[in-house]
């Protein structure tokens, strides 16, 4: 993967734990005020917090189940 194709060119450089600390702007369409929605509705303020919040971990799961469904 190409790691600039999801990152603001501010983050292309930034070694992966860089970005996971950055905030969630800090990925490419994800704007000031997305990432303001994403702290005040589940207190998300970094790439981190974001890949552990327990709903986006549900519904990876969900999804990965449900293409292995018979």
């Amino acid at each position: 993967m190409n790691i600039n194709k999801a990152v603001d060119k501010a983050y292309e450089k930034k070694t992966f734990k860089e970005i996971a600390d950055a905030p969630v702007d800090a990925l490419q369409g994800v704007s000031a005020k997305d990432a303001e929605l994403l702290k005040q509705a589940f207190n998300v303020k970094t790439v981190r917090d974001l890949a552990n919040l327990k709903y986006a971990k549900w519904a990876r799961a969900i999804v990965t189940l449900a293409d292995t469904e018979e």
